[in-house]
């Protein structure tokens, strides 16, 4: 799909304070665990009606997707049925919005619960310990007339062992296909000296490097998602090891087809470009040759990957294990993710399913799960925080602003916040920070960010330590 000038407008007012103002978000006080669905259930719809949406923000007969995080099946540190909580969306306020959606629906029209996690997560083991089967079960009981779904949206499975790729299965994917959307001209990466070294989700960084080179920048993303007529995000309240959190914005990622289109970090040291590692010390020079040998020795060979496993566990007692040292870009300097989240969400408010430019903008929303929040190290091994909130607004940017600021970070030293407002083309941000105003039953949270007065004191990831926290001072909750 050859890009087209940037003339197409991406958002629109829809008839009613919510949808005509994109800077408005809606905060609401929730219980701080999730054992009453029902209160959560109330903090859900609490929110949604502070946003004052408009009465067909939802019509009958229409395509609704909801798009939570389920990047992995529980935390890292902890694999198990009991660490998934601060990790995930929770299915309670996944349900919650769900029952929202189909009632606005009146009888007709689909509801469509889907994601792709990461590729080496279990979607059999997120739907064991989120019980998502009776949660759909739940929802087509009392909505009859609506066609409920749930849908992993990833075409394979990779099978890893101690954090390598040893067998991959296929999956039938998304029954509606993908879709091809070429960037170019419009792309982040447009003059980015990076090209030529990114590295996406596997060994194979040619495969990467051939869809971002020179004036072609392009994404295969998952066509239900883009086909949708209402599209509600609902991601998890955590932080971020690429990109410092991980919210609105970057739940997109969920969305794509091959994730190996996507770069992460370019490879190699400062001094040479990279932003790999934190600083161009003899160990990180040692480490990136020595790895980078191995993985392309590794690249289309899983069977071959299993002797690496004992060779990688020696490497981390050489080099450090990643829960403590800064390496694959996970750190304030990396100059890479922010480009691609960017992208996926030109290719998202500006191209349909067809991969042609959107005739009719696409009507958004996006809830976010702050009951338990993760901190620390995310997105995959965070601590939980117990925050009990609910963020919703008709705008990513506004929400991701809103969202970091309520976890104690300031967003203007955030890359992917900060650039959001200076996109090179396709500028799906039609207001400035000036413009994002909060409606909070709290009264320490309402009005304009530099107005809160409370907030959370999340950590950040490690690597991300003294470079986004804010300095002035807020009460914590």
């Amino acid at each position: 799909m050859e890009p087209t000038s940037p003339g197409t407008v991406a958002w629109s007012a829809g008839g009613a304070k919510g949808a005509e103002d994109p800077g408005r978000v809606a905060v609401a006080q929730a219980p701080r665990n999730y054992s009453r669905p029902i209160d959560i259930n109330a903090a859900v719809d609490a929110v949604l009606r502070s946003l004052e949406l408009p009465d067909d923000f939802i019509r009958p007969g229409e395509r609704v997707v909801l798009k939570p995080n389920w990047v992995k099946e529980h935390d890292e540190r902890q694999p198990g049925p009991d660490a998934w909580e601060h990790v995930v969306t929770h299915p309670a306020v996944v349900e919650a919005v769900a029952r929202w959606a189909a009632a606005s629906l009146r009888g007709s029209g689909s509801v469509v619960i889907c994601d792709a996690p990461q590729t080496d997560s279990s979607f059999d083991k997120i739907r064991e310990y989120c019980r998502l089967d009776a949660m759909v079960e739940r929802c087509r009981a009392d909505f009859p007339g609506v066609r409920i779904e749930l849908l992993d949206l990833r075409p394979e499975e990779w099978k890893a062992v101690d954090g390598v790729t040893v067998a991959k299965r296929r999956l039938p994917g998304d029954p509606l296909g993908s879709t091809h959307v070429r960037l170019d001209s419009d792309s982040e990466f447009v003059g980015y000296d990076g090209c030529g070294r990114l590295y996406g989700a596997s060994y194979d960084v040619g495969e990467t490097n051939r869809h971002h080179t020179g004036m072609r920048h392009e994404y295969l993303l998952c066509r239900t998602p883009m086909q949708a007529d209402v599209f509600i995000n609902i991601p998890k309240l955590k932080t971020h090891k690429k990109v410092g959190l991980t919210c609105a914005l970057k739940n997109l990622v969920g969305i794509n087809a091959n994730k190996n289109w996507l770069p992460h970090h370019t490879e190699g040291t400062p001094d040479l470009g990279g932003d790999q590692f934190p600083a161009s010390t003899r160990r990180a020079r040692l480490e990136h040759a020595w790895m980078g040998t191995i993985k392309a020795r590794l690249r289309g060979r899983p069977l071959l990957s299993r002797w690496f496993v004992p060779i990688k566990k020696m490497g981390r007692l050489v080099f450090g294990d990643t829960q403590s040292v800064v390496r694959s870009g996970n750190w304030y300097g990396n100059d890479t993710c922010w480009r691609m989240v960017l992208d996926l969400n030109k290719c998202f408010w500006y191209f349909d399913g067809e991969g042609r430019r959107r005739r009719t903008p696409v009507r958004y929303l996006s809830v976010v799960d702050g009951v338990i929040g993760g901190e620390g190290n995310g997105p995959m091994a965070p601590d939980p925080r117990e925050c009990g909130v609910i963020i919703a607004g008709t705008h990513p940017l506004a929400v991701d602003c809103v969202a970091a600021t309520l976890m104690g970070f300031a967003w203007d030293r955030i890359p992917l916040l900060r650039n959001a407002f200076r996109l090179r083309g396709l500028n799906f941000v039609p207001f400035g920070p000036d413009d994002i105003r909060i409606v909070a039953d709290n009264p320490a949270w309402s009005g304009r960010l530099e107005d809160m007065t409370e907030t959370f004191g999340f950590r950040p990831h490690f690597g991300w330590r003294g470079a986004i926290e804010a300095d002035r001072e807020a009460a914590p909750v």
